[in-house]
Formats: structure tokens, C-alpha cells, sequence
């Protein structure tokens, strides 16, 4: 039984990997922040640990006698003092792992960075791991939106440059259960709640969170040292995505294009409500707001194909996403 030390583990995305590692029969070690591992974790036969990450001899003991080390750990956070803490849990979190990592043999580690560092086009040219990306022009000269995919993309260059076998996977519009915050799923929720007349003028790359999943683990066991993996599967408009959220959830479809002037105003609203609370407003963020009226489609045949993922229908996402919400009285 081998034994896999992940962080992030109550995160969206690391509780459908640790209910994966799991099902393979991995011996699983969850780095957290608190003893109690809430929603994501409960009931799990998981060993908890809340070894920094920046503690380096923690982090080796933790590691010593693991196998595997899956670093999902990352925030988006555009309060003061974010792009500190972006670069804490995305650069320097990744070095000490990766040090640790070194000093007790494993056999890889996995980073999961995003595809924010990938470049996209239009449904009949979708970008992929390959395709050039001008961040200037994409995220701005500042701001945390830039910070974000500046310290995402030197988490990627460290772990290509380190003496230690490392993979990357960059997860695009993930859709699934256990969102807890929620992150991608707060479409579905705030549809499920109410009807939403607008809709963004652009489209994204989609993926069901179980899959995502299993792109996770195949990319850690069959992953070319040194090479990077977009996770995502459908390419759909946001009018399309949210018909068919409102199709699952039972609310009546979007109507109408979001006005470029409304969506300047939800910016402003988003900037200063993250002085506040930064999680809450985080998706009212400016530059992100600007990226939903923007084609950014993407081509994640790369690891489809070689790691043979299923492609799932995401209806099925939306609707795991929505029974997940109602299951935990959040509609």
C-alpha cells in the first residue's frame, strides 16, 4: 500500500482526489492546517498532519517512507497583502516540498498548477500546453489576478528545474461535488437559487471533478517527467453552460449578454468588497470578469489521450455539483 502525501486535501479538487487515491487502496496523508479536516475529510481513513509548509524537517518527516507527493494546495486571494501569500503557498510551499522531497527519495511529486498559465483562442483554434500567452496583455502589469499567474507559472518553472522526478497538471473549469467554498460551482449554486437574466460573453474549457481526478493520478503514474498537462475536456460558450445549468437546476435559461459597462461596475464592486472578505468577492475580481467576455477555449487532448480519461457528458458535472448543494442545505 503506498503511501501519498497530499495538501490541500479539504480543497474542491482534493477532496474528490483523496476519495480517488483512496478507492485505488493508497495509504493517504493529508497536510492541513487544523486538526479538524471539516465537510471535505470527515469520516475518511486519512492520517492528518499539520506540518507547515514552510517547515522543511517537518516536511521530511512527513515525507519519509511516502511513495508519492501531490501538491494541490493554492489560493486565489486579491485582498491586501495577497500576492504575499499567493507566492507563499504556490512558490514557497513547492521549493520546501520539493527539498523535503529530495531528502526522503520519493518517487515523484505532482504539482497542480492551473491553466491560467496556458494560452487559449477561439473554439476553432483552442490553445494548448504549447500555445504562447502575453501576460500583459492577457492579466495585466499588476494586480492578483497577475499575481496569481505569475506565481503559478514559477511553481511550474521550479519543478522543472529541481534534481527530483516531478509532473504538472493544469486543471481549467472543474465541475463536480465537495466545492466547498464553492470555487467553479458557484455558477450552479447562484443559478439553483435564482433566475440569472445575463450571460458572460465568452466560453471556457469544462471538465467533470471526477475525471480531473483520475487526470491527477494518471499524470503522477504515467506523466512524462518534466511535462505539463491541461485538464479540461469540453470547449462551451458560458450561454451554452449556463442553459444547461438552468436545464439541470430547473431555472429558466439566460436571455441576454452581459453589458460590458455592467460588468465594469461588478469590478469595482469586487475590489472593494475584497478588502472585506477576499474568498467572497474573489470572482468579482476585474481582470476575471473581463476574462468571462473572452473566448479562451482550450484543447486538453494531450492527457485525454494519454492517460485515456473518460469524456463525460457535463451535464452529469452540473448535475453532481447541484445534488452536492442540495445535499448539504446550501440552496
Amino acid at each position: 500500500m503506498p503511501r501519498v502525501v497530499v495538501t490541500g486535501g479539504t480543497g474542491f479538487l482534493g477532496a474528490n482526489l483523496v476519495r480517488h487515491l483512496l478507492a485505488r487502496g493508497d495509504e493517504v496523508v493529508c497536510l492541513t492546517r487544523s486538526t479538524s479536516p471539516g465537510l471535505c475529510l470527515e469520516g475518511l481513513d486519512v492520517r492528518l498532519d499539520q506540518t507547515a509548509l514552510s517547515d522543511v524537517e517537518g516536511l521530511k518527516r512527513v515525507l519519509d517512507g511516502a511513495r508519492y507527493v501531490l501538491h494541490l494546495a493554492g489560493i486565489f486571494d486579491p485582498s491586501p497583502g495577497g500576492r504575499q501569500r499567493m507566492r507563499e503557498v504556490h512558490v514557497d510551499a513547492t521549493a520546501a516540498l520539493c527539498e523535503a522531497g529530495r531528502s526522503a527519495q520519493v518517487e515523484r511529486l505532482l504539482l497542480c498548477s492551473s491553466s491560467v498559465t496556458v494560452g487559449f483562442g477561439p473554439r476553432s483554434a483552442p490553445g494548448n500546453e504549447d500555445s504562447p500567452l502575453d501576460p500583459d496583455t492577457v492579466y495585466g502589469t499588476e494586480g492578483a489576478l497577475r499575481a496569481y499567474y505569475d506565481t503559478k507559472l514559477e511553481a511550474e518553472a521550479l519543478v522543472r528545474s529541481v534534481d527530483l522526478d516531478c509532473v504538472t497538471v493544469c486543471p481549467d473549469y472543474i465541475l463536480g461535488a465537495w466545492d466547498i467554498k464553492p470555487t467553479s460551482g458557484q455558477l450552479v449554486l447562484m443559478m439553483a437559487k435564482r433566475w440569472v437574466p445575463f450571460y458572460p460573453r465568452g466560453g471556457k474549457c469544462f471538465m467533470d471533478a471526477d475525471v480531473c481526478a483520475e487526470g491527477h493520478i494518471q499524470a503522477l503514474l504515467q506523466g512524462e517527467r518534466g511535462q505539463r498537462y491541461l485538464l479540461g475536456d469540453q470547449n462551451l460558450s458560458y450561454r451554452d453552460f449556463m442553459g444547461q445549468v438552468a436545464e439541470v437546476t430547473g431555472q429558466r435559461p439566460p436571455l441576454l449578454p452581459l453589458p460590458r459597462r455592467a460588468a465594469a461596475a461588478v469590478g469595482l464592486l469586487g475590489r472593494l468588497g475584497s478588502r472585506f472578505d477576499a474568498h467572497r468577492f474573489a470572482g468579482l475580481d476585474g481582470r476575471v470578469l473581463r476574462s468571462m467576455g473572452e473566448e479562451r477555449f482550450r484543447d486538453g487532448s494531450r492527457a485525454i489521450e494519454a492517460f485515456d480519461l473518460p469524456r463525460t457528458d457535463i451535464r452529469e458535472s452540473i448535475r453532481k455539483a447541484f445534488e452536492w448543494f442540495r445535499s448539504q442545505g446550501r440552496l
